[in-house]
């Protein structure tokens, strides 16, 4: 039996999707994250809203906030780039290993249970979130990145992780650089390059993995997703990419203006919020 929805709330929800869309176009630029931190859990409230079943609610966040991220991570990497602020040294060794780690990551995002997703999530967001909030200077894993194979490896880790929460890797790459002693406004530079070289072929790899969620609930994906392509909503990444396309620039800037304590400190403390979420989620089974 089909899903039915009130109008009203859907008009409410595509003007909270488009006010999100400015809100997660300054994050990107903001703390190179892609704004894929706020859209998840957005996008989550708006698919529970929507009547979207449980055990494909989580993934189709994850897949259309990573077609989401693609616009806007070009925008923000050419105005980091601009200020030459991006290490391009690190995105060439890291580049294939995301890409793998990226591929990998749509794999299981095609046979994982939900749940999988937000305690990837949550384990992450919180990791990070302890990290900035409370650490010192001398909390490092080395002066410098690493050279070699192990270099590499974070870069397919980075693309694996980033793909199961739907974010453009800054999360990751943010957390490592500055442990290796990076200054925070470097890795917010070269992480709005990751973001470009994950949210591309996150967003395809999510399509293939979408595809049997359509097929088990046509009814459903047809009334309350029309125009999704596997686990990405279209009208989704359509209501919020314009304007996050205009603020990811203003993000940029006031990045740039704040004192590395002042950045990390908020980022941590977004981070714990968002996290939350998920956790009540997961105990409440909603």
């Amino acid at each position: 039996m089909p899903v039915t929805v009130d109008v009203s709330s859907l008009i409410e929800l595509a003007f909270a999707l488009i006010l999100v869309g400015a809100l997660s176009g300054f994050l990107a630029g903001l703390f190179g994250i892609g704004g894929g931190a706020i859209l998840v859990p957005v996008l989550y409230e708006s698919f529970r809203i929507a009547g979207v079943p449980l055990d494909v609610r989580m993934p189709l966040c994850v897949g259309t906030s990573l077609a989401i991220i693609i616009p806007t991570a070009i925008r923000s990497f050419r105005a980091h780039h601009a200020r030459g602020a991006v290490d391009m040294a690190v995105i060439r060794v890291w580049a294939l290993p995301i890409i793998v780690g990226v591929v990998g990551g749509s794999v299981i995002a095609r046979y994982a249970p939900e749940r999988l997703f937000k305690i990837v999530f949550v384990a992450v967001a919180w990791s990070a979130a302890a990290r900035l909030i409370f650490a010192r200077d001398h909390w490092k894993f080395g002066e410098d990145l690493p050279k070699g194979p192990l270099m590499k490896a974070y870069g397919l880790i980075v693309g694996l992780l980033s793909t199961l929460m739907g974010i453009g890797g800054g999360l990751f790459s943010n957390l490592l650089m500055t442990f290796y002693g990076r200054p925070i406004h470097q890795a917010v530079a070269t992480s709005s390059a990751l973001a470009v070289l994950i949210s591309i072929p996150g967003a395809l790899g999510y399509v293939y993995a979408g595809w049997p969620a359509a097929a088990r609930y046509p009814d459903v994906m047809a009334l309350q997703l029309p125009f999704a392509l596997g686990y990405v909503s279209l009208i989704g990444a359509v209501l919020v990419m314009p304007l996050s396309l205009f603020t990811a620039p203003l993000g940029v800037r006031v990045a740039h203006a704040m004192g590395k304590r002042t950045l990390e400190a908020a980022f941590g403390c977004y981070l714990f919020i968002v996290g939350g979420r998920f956790v009540i989620s997961l105990v409440s089974g909603g």
